[in-house]
């Protein structure tokens, strides 16, 4: 790109490049196993049809569309025209359960939804039919009108809005892990210092690959990994589904790959799955065996032409990081949330010395901790309010303009970087009258290659209890491994904690908890909430097995 100033949105950034190199590939999308691709000018040809479609929709500036569908070239085309035509983006989970999908639509006032790929296409019904539907061009719910035909039937927009800093861009819901969502209001300028910050730190440049497959519904993948790559004229690719996610991420080859914390576990697993532990940690001892080992598993993985790797959305334990860094893959850890539009303080670039810490914040970002140890942030990339909620807007600002974040977090003065300790509103009280901080045990727990999920609970108990979710390595044991196992490293994270927060016992849980069960957030985030509400009934049993089975419980 030139030396131009940097334009304030990301459609102004796509059309400078349809405009520089209208021929270069920008969006890649598989479609039945065939891959297709658009260039930077088709792009913007596609994304002006649409801004005008919405126009002959009766829909004016300043209106909210929203988007409920993975992720897809069409998402993002979505969204730069609702922003080409001045109107406001509402990015909808296509995770989220029915209630949500008509929460949100209300709530936010929406004109128009884009629907497209879904698990469940019966969530448009969700949709109020008096809403004008406009469906991608896959197999999804009803719609009013087909994205094809508005791209055939429309010209292209002639002149795209130009925002002023402080107009809204988007209204992006949080992913609901306690309560109803809430609705953060998002400026343009707050999403380019986002965007152009990350995009900074991360070095992207035009030669760079990014797969696009964590919701785009998440500010992290919209304003982290999608939005800055279409700053740097990066190649955007897609997966098609969760069949065929390996596959796609073997054709991107991504040269910056981010994912969460959960999915970093899955990997490791389907390397355990394939080569045991024990096995792994001496052939990763030998020198030169060791070395083309760790290549292999990286491009087994997808990741032979990847520079950077990152993880972010929730905390990661230190045992996931040094386990990943002996392959040679060193994942920066990553701090944000909704409210800050993304990435805020990053282990970037990595440090070793820094693993188990969120590291420094991005320049122009302020972190401090209050007397309580909450961690506050001042930053351009935050929010304006929650929509349609200004008594708990002023609620959660300082006087001085911090943003209380609800993370508790200590500054690391030996390395030089913010550790996260928890949830201010997750700490408990046991039965004996002392506060447990559940973050830290379960980090110390996940050491165990058996445990997949891990859920720390105790509130009114004489002692916390750990439930947890087995991995796929641990059901391919017998009973009697897995609890020798689990009892050992039960009795190992016991001599590390303080007497009052070790644990009287771990629940093996009967099922994964997924997003459709409501035991995640659609960020993979354990919702606390629900958890200790279904094993409420069997955790204030007294049982003697220091590890118990749901199945046997039940």
């Amino acid at each position: 790109m030139s030396n131009a100033k940097q334009p304030l949105a990301a459609h102004q950034a796509l059309v400078r490049w349809a405009m520089e190199i209208p021929d270069r590939e920008f969006l890649v999308q598989p479609v039945a196993g065939e891959w297709h691709s658009l260039s930077f000018g088709e792009a913007d040809d596609q994304a002006r049809r649409i801004a005008a479609a919405l126009a002959t929709l009766g829909l004016n500036k300043g209106d909210k569309v929203a988007i409920l569908a993975k992720n897809s070239a069409e998402w993002v085309i979505a969204d730069v025209a609702i922003a080409m035509a001045g109107m406001i983006s509402v990015p909808i989970y296509p995770t989220a359960n029915a209630d949500t999908v008509a929460y949100v639509v209300e709530h936010s006032e929406a004109k128009a939804v884009f629907v497209g790929k879904l698990d469940d296409p019966s969530l448009g019904t969700a949709i109020p039919s008096t809403i004008a539907t406009i469906a991608f061009p896959y197999p999804t719910a009803e719609c009013r009108y087909a994205w094809q035909d508005l791209v055939e039937k429309n010209e292209p927009l002639e002149t795209v809005h130009v925002p002023e800093p402080d107009d809204v861009m988007t209204i992006i819901y949080t992913s609901g892990s306690t309560g109803k969502p809430k609705g953060a209001v998002v400026t343009y300028s707050a999403y380019s210092y986002s965007c152009q910050a990350a995009l900074a730190s991360a070095e992207l440049d035009e030669e760079d690959r990014i797969l696009s497959y964590l919701p785009l519904a998440h500010v992290v993948e919209r304003m982290v990994l999608v939005g800055p790559s279409i700053y740097a004229g990066g190649r955007l690719y897609f997966v098609e589904s969760l069949k065929t996610f390996a596959d796609d991420l073997k054709r991107a080859r991504p040269t910056v790959f981010g994912s969460v914390p959960r999915l970093w576990v899955k990997f490791q697993a389907g390397v355990h799955a394939k080569i045991p532990p024990r096995k792994l940690r001496l052939l990763l001892a030998l020198p030169f065996i060791g070395r083309s080992v760790a290549g292999k598993i990286r491009e087994g993985l997808g990741f032979e032409h990847c520079r950077m790797f990152a993880s972010g959305s929730a905390p990661i334990s230190t045992h996931t990081l040094e386990w990943y860094r002996k392959i040679g893959v060193e994942i920066c850890e990553g701090w944000g949330m909704t409210e800050t539009s993304g990435l805020a303080c990053a282990n970037l670039p990595f440090e070793a010395g820094r693993i188990g810490t969120i590291g420094t914040p991005l320049p122009g970002t302020e972190l401090q901790t209050s007397e309580q140890g909450e961690l506050l942030i001042r930053s351009p990339g935050l929010f304006t309010e929650y929509y349609r909620q200004p008594e708990l807007t002023a609620e959660v600002f300082t006087e001085d303009g911090f943003f209380r974040t609800g993370d508790k977090a200590e500054w690391d003065q030996t390395c030089g970087g913010y550790r996260i300790t928890g949830r201010v509103k997750e700490i408990f009280k046991s039965a004996k009258g002392k506060y447990v901080v559940p973050v830290p045990i379960e980090a110390r727990l996940s050491a165990s290659p058996l445990l997949e999920q891990i859920c720390v609970i105790g509130a009114g108990l004489p002692a916390p209890i750990a439930v947890a979710v087995l991995s796929e390595p641990a059901q391919q044991l017998s009973a009697r491994e897995v609890e020798q196992q689990l009892a050992a490293t039960l009795a190992e994270t016991n001599r590390q904690l303080e007497s009052h927060e070790r644990l009287s016992n771990m629940l093996v849980a009967g099922d994964e908890w997924t997003t459709e069960n409501g035991m995640l957030t659609p960020t993979l985030k354990v919702k606390r909430d629900q958890i200790e509400a279904r094993y409420q009934d069997i955790v204030s049993r007294k049982f003697d097995a220091r590890i118990a089975w749901e199945k046997d419980l039940s």
